[in-house]
């Protein structure tokens, strides 16, 4: 251990001069563990000391020069999903009372994200997509300075010097890597270089990037790694750190580096117990395993559906024996809600004492069902901080289960219509409209395909435990891919969402989705369903009425009572007229979901909205004759006259 402040070494942190902040703690064996297995926390860990990088005098960016090597490892709780990654930082401070987790790394928030003043260098290792920052994928490292949108980023690989080829890499694999960051300031070149545990550094970098740091790096700066988990939990480790500011940084021993628990990841705690020992340890674990599968699977009561292209899929099939016993062999008091395709229930996980929402439907395995399946996995890479996240499915005999993050305040419908659940004040209703928007814009436009939700209402919105809203219930969603035009399909989806267009023409487009989100927003407003049959005649349709008592110039009068007029009188008029825009009968006339974020964050004047009353509404039909038409469908769910939908065209509407 050098006794210089401004450079250092550790083979595990037994004794180091580290200060800890958040979930973060060192290991009796010396191991940095910056999170466990908690969901919504930070774990931070910093050099206790400032390294001196410059004196306000000196003009020499050659002071700036630094260099840092350090060994970590992601092990997620769920195979293939993680927290948000990890990230090694420079700052000016230890102090981050004000900063956020999930997407923010714990570094900075949506108020000061960019600011000058911030002073913040960050080597991101980024596990999540997160489209408000542009990032590339799910498997990236990122260079930031003074923001979480990266300066520059790369996906994860690294450079076999034997091969002469780049290899990839995947950072939540539970494997231990290596990173070095290397600063010239004379130069003014920062470069990262990735391998794995067992390799030489590589001849060449993932990323080299010209970039002046004088301005950032201030006379002394706190040096340290963050790391934060949000919907979903992960494991991040630091099992070495060597940090030099006038040179080198010192090479890390393998042989004395901590050993990852081996309850979290079989045969990781590997290195310097040689490899006989390793192999020998895999090849027992592999033979218990596949032993223990052949004895579930003989049993009668997990007998699970399992076919030879699932394979493929693997890491995102839960065993069903695991499920049952998550929700207590699926008994009553576990059940959070029910709909007209099945029920779901509340389960937590034995091996990572999760919670999750389990949805427990019916299937024709024969129907379509390799396609479906194809389909639920590409859904379960979605990643936005508004969906609910959909973590994998499981298959029994005629069930199908699907597994998603639990969300502990249930449904928004409850909120606004049930007398159990305390009434949402005018701010948190605004914050649920523009986060529902904000994921039908990723849906849209900002992942890999085109995502139509096709079923978009209060019941399918859920509420974490900030009660900020998630869009969930995938079970009738629909992907193609950008540029292409959607095919035409049964009509699906709840009486008093649906376009006009739909029952014309059978073709769900984004447009119906914004038609269901202008609903939507007006039963967030009014505090009342799009269709009351037990209201009067001319206030049976929500969007008629909104639109009748806005020509009245009484357009306020139709807000939630429940509010008791605590409400900002603009943004209210603001979301009712943007309801009523997105209910035009005319699907071409209905603004985008990027507009639509516009109007909300105000950076774009809503449109005006024309006098006519054909050019707003569910139908063309008349309040008598609409209500005839909504009696004719006694389920929630409308289906044409086509040929009955199979198993993979709907699924489960109710929401958690």
């Amino acid at each position: 251990m050098a006794v210089d402040e401004n450079q250092f070494v550790y083979n595990g942190f037994n004794g180091a001069p580290i200060h800890l902040d958040g979930v973060a703690n060192i290991h009796s064996d010396g191991l940095l563990q910056l999170t466990n297995s908690s969901k919504h926390k930070i774990g931070r860990a910093f050099y206790k000391h400032p390294v001196r990088f410059h004196t306000s005098s000196s003009t020499l960016n050659q002071d700036l020069s630094f260099s840092t090597h350090f060994v970590f490892a992601i092990v997620p709780v769920v195979t293939n999903l993680s927290g948000h990654g990890m990230a090694f930082f420079i700052s000016p401070s230890m102090d981050f009372n004000k900063a956020v987790g999930s997407q923010y790394f714990g570094l900075l928030n949506s108020s000061d994200n960019g600011l000058p003043t911030n002073h913040l260098l960050a080597i991101e290792l980024d596990t999540i997509e997160n489209s408000e920052f542009n990032d590339v994928n799910d498997n990236h490292v990122g260079i930031d300075v003074n923001s979480l949108v990266s300066n520059v980023s790369a996906t994860v690989a690294y450079y076999s010097n034997s091969e002469r080829i780049n290899r990839s890499l995947e950072l939540a694999s539970g494997s231990p890597m290596h990173v070095w960051i290397e600063y010239d300031g004379l130069e003014n070149v920062l470069n990262v270089t990735l391998a794995p545990i067992m390799s030489p550094k590589p001849d060449q970098s993932l990323m080299s990037t010209h970039i002046n740091l004088s301005s950032i790096l201030l006379d002394f700066m706190y040096v340290g790694f963050t790391a934060p988990t949000g919907a979903v939990s992960g494991n991040h480790y630091v099992l070495g750190w060597s940090f030099n500011k006038s040179g080198k940084a010192q090479g890390l021993q393998i042989s004395k580096l901590p050993p990852l628990p081996q309850q979290r990841k079989p045969g990781l705690g590997i290195i310097g117990l040689g490899i006989i020992v390793s192999v020998t340890i895999v090849v027992i674990g592999l033979t218990i395993t596949i032993a223990g599968t052949f004895y579930v699977l003989r049993k009668k009561k997990y007998q699970e559906v399992r076919e030879d292209w699932e394979t493929e899929y693997g890491p995102h099939r839960f065993s069903y024996k695991d499920l049952f016993k998550a929700t207590k062999c699926f008994i009553d008091e576990e059940l959070l809600g029910a709909g007209g395709f099945g029920k779901v229930y509340r389960g937590v996980l034995k091996s990572s004492k999760e919670q999750v929402a389990v949805k427990k439907v019916s299937h024709d395995s024969k129907q379509g069902m390799r396609e479906f399946v194809a389909e639920i996995v590409s859904m379960g890479r979605l990643r936005h901080r508004n969906l609910v996240q959909l973590l994998g499915y499981s298959r029994r005999k005629g069930e199908l289960l699907l597994v998603y993050d639990y969300m502990p305040n249930g449904s928004l419908d409850k909120f606004l219509f049930s007398n159990e659940q305390p009434v949402l004040n005018w701010a948190q209703r605004y914050r649920i409209i523009r986060g529902v928007a904000s994921a039908l814009l990723y849906l849209h436009e900002e992942w890999e395909q085109v995502v139509l939700h096709r079923d978009v209402k209060a019941s399918n919105v859920l509420l974490d435990a900030d009660l900020n809203g998630r869009l969930g219930d995938f079970g009738l969603a629909r992907l193609y891919d950008h540029g292409a035009n959607p095919e035409t399909t049964h009509v699906l989806g709840t009486v008093g969402y649906l376009a006009p267009e739909l029952t014309r023409t059978g073709k769900a487009t984004t447009s119906t989705d914004v038609f269901a989100f202008g609903a939507f927003t007006l039963e967030v407003a009014c505090g009342r369903r799009p269709i009351q049959l037990q209201q009067f005649p001319d206030e049976v349709i929500l969007v008629d009425w909104v639109f009748e008592k806005w020509k009245e110039g009484a357009i306020l009068e139709t807000s939630d009572p429940r509010l008791g007029g605590d409400y900002l009188e603009e943004e209210m008029k603001l979301v009712l007229k943007l309801g009523l825009l997105c209910s035009k009968s005319n699907a071409v006339t209905r603004p985008s979901m990027r507009q639509v974020m516009q109007y909300l964050d105000g950076d774009a004047l809503l449109p005006e909205i024309i006098h006519d009353s054909t050019s707003i509404g569910t139908t063309g039909l008349g309040n008598e004759a609409y209500s005839d038409f909504v009696m004719s469908f006694p389920s929630t769910i409308v289906k044409s006259s086509a040929p009955s939908a199979t198993s993979t065209e709907s699924i489960l509407t109710s929401g958690q």
